[in-house]
């Protein structure tokens, strides 16, 4: 038998060595679980397989983690580490021999009873040969998946087909002594242990896989045999005269536009093909807090990623992260005009399906989506749409649309049993790709359809993209929010009913808000922002390197120790790490003349490289407020300080989706000033250091939100000086105003003459008691009003102000 056990052991080595390569998650298990090496260690696994014992044993001898091919020790007693809950049927038919796993549990529980100074952990560990989820009809794909336990000779061909992309993930352990601390009765521990894994090996394979894939004649028949559609359907045949089965046709006509049609083996082409383009584009890709969507796949959420849009490239970006997490890619809400040849197949094939502009009109393509939606959320599949509708021109949140979250709600009030979570993504670029044509859509020029011409011409112009940034904001439950903020909206749950309740537009606008703010929590600072919004403050857009290192240091102090939001992030690297970073990316000029070398801002990029700094721009706006007040009046108090900044930090927050002020926000500003040495602080009084350095660097870090009060300056004086404007002489003049002030000033910033821009601020105004509005008396501003022009006067510099008051 020991003979038999050996012979089969090399026989799976060598297969391992030949055919498999493992990818491990995480990438760093010792250090992210805190694992201890020297204790005794044990792992359960799904499959009591000497494959899946091998493949793991290759993987713990890399990562210098006890291996279980060899025996753990404890006390006297020696105890195989390698636990497989379920053996392999037989080679014909589904039997299954009686697993020893019970056993090995009970040795392992009744050594550590028997021995009280020796800790153990059990690892729980995913083993995983490709990642088909199978069909629902049986066929030769799911004989070659993961949706059945394999007997040898399917494992054979498992390996030979599906070994390159194996996957083997840990978990975080198990502490026994905590369960035997916690528990007295020793005999049902192992019981509850293997019931444990069990149920989190079901869910680590779901997150990996999805569920299995009904075949698309299979989803078609199902949607349209449901009650909402049937309704559709005969609503449709009655309005346009047409019989029910012409009605039918049409319905089937338009799943057919919207449906995806995913499958695993175009999902893996993929994941090569990016692999390359990643290489090719980009310096590398940062991602950070993805434990926050593993915890939820392990608590068995259905997850929808809500990621900002700036690029094409967030597509392909989100999906290829979500991939290499381990996680099974999301269904993708894709616009229709993607939909075109080779484009649309291959989007199609790996996971999105395509959304109309606008629904208004068509009662029937309306009820279709929503049942198509509400069955990919029903079957226990991952989804992701874009709050924002499109692509972001000027680098800045757009106000959300929430056709696609209303869907989502009114999903879940068909009865979705499993709690729903909502993942904001924040996604950044150190260089968009299509910002030129940002620009000119921008300036007017009308937006280009997608087309196969343009995607030869973008790989034609492949370059040095340098680093992309993908953060996970906080996941929002859907449930949670709900039940806090419409305690009756179980009451509304129908298995076929699609009127929306009365509360749904409030609560769907609240909650797209709460995406917007985690999405912008969650931004992430890198070199080229960060230079941008040095820069882009000062009027030639250069500085001596000396002084623009200092400036650099400053930002990056504010992040690391008074940081806006815990999930914010920033590089690791030096500032002048960071400028060396940033000068090979073709942004920036290095002028040298005899008293050293200056930075400055290209030209041509002048304009696009607004698109970086409102990347991040809200990150800053309250020390930057900070530094205007202090540089004016050179000493300020806490108190004074907190006043003048809740004035207009509401309107700060409605523009770009804040939190709230956390608590010792301000204070810590001024507590890493005062460690800079740039004021005095006592916790009570902050007085500027009056020497160059500092006054400069105050003045330039308040310049950073300077386009912004000068926006909102223009706006409050015009209702001040013309009372009775009605809302669109008010949008217009503003517009107007702007214009000017920007060819007066030689300002670019295009989000200072956006019309949405002004049209949201006008809207904030109302919101906040600045300004009231009445049909027939137009718009007249209140007491509150007066107070907030005369902040903005005290804030702006005098040759702005006397611009605005002329212009005005």
């Amino acid at each position: 038998m020991q003979i038999f056990s050996y012979l089969l052991t090399t026989i799976a080595r060598c297969s391992n060595w030949l055919f498999v390569k493992s990818k491990v998650l995480p990438e760093h298990p010792i250090e992210d679980y805190e694992l201890d090496p020297s204790i005794p260690t044990f792992y359960v696994a799904r499959l009591d397989s000497v494959s899946d014992m091998v493949a793991l044993d290759v993987m713990c001898k890399k990562l210098g983690l006890p291996r279980p091919s060899q025996k753990a020790r404890i006390g006297n007693k020696e105890l195989n580490r390698f636990v497989g809950i379920q053996t392999p049927p037989s080679v014909f038919g589904n039997s299954h021999k009686p697993s020893d796993a019970l056993e090995h549990s009970k040795a392992i529980f009744e050594a550590l009873k028997d021995d009280n100074n020796t800790d153990a952990q059990v690892i729980p560990v995913t083993i995983l040969w490709g990642r088909n989820p199978g069909k629902e009809k049986p066929g030769v794909g799911t004989l070659l998946s993961n949706s059945l336990t394999p007997s040898w000779l399917r494992k054979c061909f498992v390996i030979l087909f599906s070994g390159r992309d194996n996957f083997v993930r840990f978990s975080r352990p198990i502490e026994l002594n905590q369960l035997l601390n916690d528990k007295a009765d020793v005999e049902e521990l192992p019981h509850k242990l293997l019931r444990v894994a069990r149920v989190h090996f079901r869910r680590q394979k779901l997150a990996a896989t999805g569920p299995k894939l009904p075949s698309r004649e299979q989803l078609f028949n199902s949607i349209l045999a449901s009650q909402s559609i049937k309704k559709a359907i005969a609503d449709e045949a009655k309005a346009k005269g047409l019989s029910q089965e012409e009605a039918r046709l049409q319905a089937l006509r338009l799943l057919d536009e919207i449906a995806a049609n995913y499958s695993d083996a175009m999902v893996r082409v993929a994941d090569r093909v990016l692999t390359w383009l990643w290489n090719k584009l980009y310096n590398g890709i940062e991602v950070n807090n993805s434990d926050k969507v593993q915890a939820l796949a392990d608590k068995g959420h259905e997850i929808i990623y809500v990621p900002c849009h700036r690029s094409h490239m967030d597509y392909l970006l989100l999906t290829y992260v979500i991939y290499h997490q381990g996680l099974v890619p999301p269904h993708i809400a894709a616009g229709v005009n993607l939909n075109f040849f080779p484009a649309g197949p291959i989007f199609r094939r790996s996971g999105a399906f395509f959304i109309r502009r606008s629904f208004s009109g068509n009662k029937l393509y309306s009820a279709v989506f929503k049942e198509y939606l509400s069955q990919l959320f029903i079957k226990g599949y991952s989804v992701k749409f874009y709050t924002e509708g499109g692509r972001s021109r000027t680098g800045r949140l757009l106000p959300p649309k929430t056709g696609m979250l209303a869907m989502t709600l009114q999903s879940m009030l068909r009865g979705i049993d499993r709690p729903i979570s909502l993942v904001p993504v924040y996604l950044g670029y150190e260089h968009v790709m299509e910002i030129n044509t940002y620009l000119k859509e921008l300036a007017g020029n009308s937006k280009k359809n997608e087309s196969i011409f343009g995607i030869f011409k973008a790989i034609k112009n492949l370059k040095n993209y340098g680093r992309g940034y993908l953060n996970f904001g906080d996941p929002i439950s859907v449930n949670q929010f709900l039940n806090e903020h419409q305690p009756d909206w179980r009451s509304s749950i129908h298995p076929t009913e699609t009127q929306k309740p009365a509360w749904l537009n409030k609560q769907v606008a609240d909650l797209a808000d709460v995406i917007m703010t985690e999405i912008n929590n969650s931004a992430a600072l890198n070199s080229v922002n960060l230079l941008a919004t040095i820069l882009l403050s000062n009027e030639q857009f250069a500085l001596p390197k000396p002084q623009l290192l200092q400036q650099l240091d400053l930002y990056l102090g504010l992040h690391r120790n008074a940081p806006y939001h815990d999930n914010a992030t920033g590089p690791d690297s030096s500032s002048e790490g960071l400028l060396d970073h940033a000068l090979k990316l073709d942004k920036f000029d290095i002028i040298e003349d005899s008293f050293g070398s200056i930075i400055s801002v290209k030209e041509k990029e002048r304009a696009l490289l607004n698109y970086y700094r409102n990347n991040i721009l809200h990150l800053f706006a309250v020390p930057s407020l900070i530094a205007q007040q202090l540089f004016n009046r050179y000493s300020l108090t806490v108190d004074e300080c907190r006043k003048e900044v809740a004035l207009l930090y509401p309107l700060f927050a409605k523009e770009w989706f804040l939190t709230d002020l956390k608590t010792g926000y301000i204070e810590s500003i001024f507590e890493y000033f005062a460690a800079k040495d740039l004021i005095a602080f006592d916790g009570h009084l902050a007085s500027v250091n009056k020497d160059g350095s500092a006054l400069a660097q105050l003045e330039m870090l308040g310049k950073v939100i300077h386009l912004t009060l000068e926006r909102y300056a223009i706006t409050i004086n015009l209702v001040k000086r013309h009372q009775g404007l009605s809302r669109s002489e008010l949008e217009k003049e503003s517009a107007l105003l702007a214009d000017r002030l920007g060819t007066l000033h030689g300002i670019k910033s295009p989000e200072f003459f956006d019309k949405k821009v002004l049209s949201a601020f006008v809207t904030s105004l109302k919101e906040q008691g600045f300004i009231e509005q009445d049909e027939a008396a137009g718009i007249r501003g209140t007491e509150s009003l007066h107070i907030l022009e005369q902040y903005l006067k005290a804030l702006l510099p005098a040759r702005i102000n006397q611009s605005i008051q002329h212009i005005v």
